[in-house]
C-alpha cells in the first residue's frame, strides 16, 4: 500500500505547515511520513521554511538563525517532533550557490548522528545538487523533483544513472507509463501534492510507492478503506 507523506506536516490542519505544531499533528492524524524544507540561515543553521523569504520580506539565507520568528524550526528539532515516522528532507537550492555544499554536509551530519538511514529520503529539484548528495552521502536515500512533464521521462534516466531511490513528480504528471518506468529500474514514485481522495486510489491502483498530501487523516482513510482497514 502507499505510504501516506505528510506536506510539511498536516498543513491543511496546522496551516502553513513545516512548524513542529503540523509535524506532530501529522502523526496523530496517521502519516508515515512527513515533507518538510530545508535551507539555510545566514550563520549556517538548517531552517525549516519552504519559501526563500518569511513573511516580512527578509531572506532566510540573510537572518541568522536567532533572529527567525519563533514558529520557525530548526531541522533537528523538526525531526524530533516527527517522532519515529520517515522524513523526506527537500533541500531548497535557491540559495547563494556557495552554501549548497556546506547545507548539505550539514543535513547529513544531522541525519546520520540520528542513524537509521532508511528512515530519510533527500530530494530537490536542483538535480546538480543530488549528484552532488550522492557524492557527499552515498549511504543516504536521494530522490529527483519533477514539476516540468516534459521532465518526467528524462528524470527516470538521471535518478537510474545517478543512483538515486527514488522520483518526486506533480501529480498531474504521474501516470500508469511513468509508474511502470520507474519501477522498471528500481525507483520508487512519490506524487504531489494530493488532497482528492477519489484521485489518491487512482494513485493507489497505479502503483505509486507514496502520496504526498496537505490531508494525511484523509489520504489514510481513503488508502485503509481499499484495503480493508
Amino acid at each position: 500500500m502507499a505510504l501516506v507523506v505528510a506536506h510539511r506536516g498536516a498543513s491543511a490542519a496546522r496551516p502553513p505547515g513545516n512548524t513542529l505544531d503540523a509535524f506532530v499533528e501529522a502523526r496523530a492524524l496517521g502519516a508515515d511520513w512527513v515533507e518538510l524544507d530545508v535551507r539555510p540561515t545566514a550563520d549556517g543553521a538548517l531552517a525549516v521554511h519552504h519559501d526563500a523569504e518569511l513573511p516580512d520580506g527578509r531572506c532566510v539565507a540573510e537572518v541568522p538563525a536567532a533572529e527567525l520568528p519563533a514558529w520557525v524550526p530548526q531541522l533537528g528539532a523538526a525531526l524530533d517532533a516527527c517522532g519515529p515516522l520517515g522524513v523526506n528532507v527537500e533541500l531548497k537550492a535557491d540559495c547563494p550557490s556557495e552554501t549548497h555544499l556546506a547545507m548539505v554536509e550539514a543535513v547529513a551530519a544531522e541525519l546520520r548522528r540520528r542513524g537509521r538511514p532508511g528512515r530519510w529520503l533527500l530530494t530537490s529539484f536542483d538535480w546538480v545538487l543530488m549528484a552532488r548528495v550522492r557524492e557527499v552521502a552515498p549511504e543516504l536515500a536521494t530522490g529527483l523533483l519533477v514539476f516540468d512533464p516534459q521532465l518526467a521521462g528524462p528524470a527516470v534516466a538521471e535518478a537510474a544513472r545517478e543512483g538515486h531511490a527514488a522520483v518526486n513528480p506533480w501529480d498531474p504528471v504521474v501516470d500508469d507509463e511513468l509508474v511502470a518506468r520507474a519501477h522498471g529500474v528500481g525507483l520508487s514514485v512519490n506524487a504531489w501534492t494530493v488532497d482528492d481522495p477519489v484521485r489518491m486510489r487512482q494513485l493507489h491502483d497505479m502503483g505509486v510507492d507514496g502520496v504526498i498530501t496537505n490531508r494525511p487523516d484523509v489520504c489514510r482513510s481513503a488508502l485503509d478503506r481499499l484495503n480493508g482497514g
